[in-house]
């Protein structure tokens, strides 16, 4: 039994499907198919129901699944502490986030302290925002970076930024000259909205629920930057995240008047996981890096 079948084998359970998994994992399909098929003649067992290219994991895979991710895990966190002991500048960071635009320029800074330390970066859809726990909960990420605590047992979490709320008006807006605004001034606007499910709607919805305010929201959307290209094309008024020292946006961004209206954004890690040196000072310096960007 080779640690490549193994991490073929974890693949394939994940996607249950043989032409999807080999695009993944970079290999033609028949190959694939014959390491599983080596595998499972090394088990004396099938590990899946077949279907033409579509595969089942049956109760021998669900079994060696879980296995099998507790011994990569393991040998995971074996490596990691061996880098350790090479230095920090020796370390791998592996990250899921949902919120990459947030998170890039942190990332910039610190291998500017750190060039010799290599990232590997999962991004999650904002509809998927638990599988960063999943991640974490699994050991295939080192860290999460997201607007959403988690709430879970083993999970710890910790706030390194806090952003204040601005409304975004395209230029030209009839009040885009004001130095702040109040959200019923803009009841009757066009709303650009994010999605249903995203963690940011849930925050919006919150802030218009305090206003007494109905919104019309005409088109909804997964990313900021897309949020901001519809402001900045006039369809309508959005609520945006806003930072010290956040570059110049092509539209205005006005403080909403009201308490309460911010966003924080949080680290999370998975307590019983073993955490790299390179990790834990990633840790740190997002703490650091966030600090003066609050407000």
């Amino acid at each position: 039994m080779e640690l490549l079948q193994l991490k073929y084998f974890r693949t394939v359970a994940k996607l249950e499907h043989m032409t999807k998994a080999a695009e993944q994992l970079h290999i033609a399909q028949p190959a694939l198919s014959r390491t599983i098929s080596r595998l499972e003649e090394d088990l004396s067992v099938p590990l899946f129901d077949r279907s033409n290219r579509q595969v089942r994991l049956n109760a021998y895979g669900k079994v060696f699944l879980a296995k099998v991710e507790a011994a990569l895990s393991s040998l995971e966190e074996g490596k990691k502490e061996v880098m350790d002991m090479a230095g920090l500048e020796r370390g791998m960071i592996s990250i899921a986030t949902n919120a990459l635009n947030r998170l890039s320029p942190a990332v910039t800074a610190f291998r500017e302290r750190f060039p010799d330390v290599r990232f590997r970066i999962k991004q999650i859809a904002p509809s998927e925002t638990y599988s960063i726990a999943e991640l974490l909960e699994q050991g295939m990420a080192d860290l999460g970076f997201g607007p959403v605590a988690f709430h879970k047992p083993g999970i710890r979490e910790f706030p390194v930024l806090q952003t204040e709320v601005h409304l975004a008006l395209p230029h030209g807006h009839r009040l885009e000259h004001q130095s702040s605004i109040r959200l019923e001034q803009v009841a009757d606007d066009p709303f650009i909205e994010y999605k249903v499910g995203h963690p940011f709607r849930q925050v919006n919805d919150e802030i218009s629920r305090r206003a007494g305010i109905e919104r019309t929201i005409i088109c909804e959307v997964e990313e900021p930057a897309a949020l901001g290209s519809l402001v900045q094309a006039g369809l309508g008024v959005a609520f945006v995240p806003r930072c010290k020292g956040d570059n110049v946006t092509p539209y205005t961004l006005l403080p909403i008047e009201g308490p309460d209206n911010k966003r924080s954004f949080f680290v999370a890690w998975n307590e019983a996981r073993y955490l790299s040196k390179a990790a834990r000072e990633f840790q740190h310096f997002l703490v650091e890096y966030y600090e003066d960007k609050q407000g």
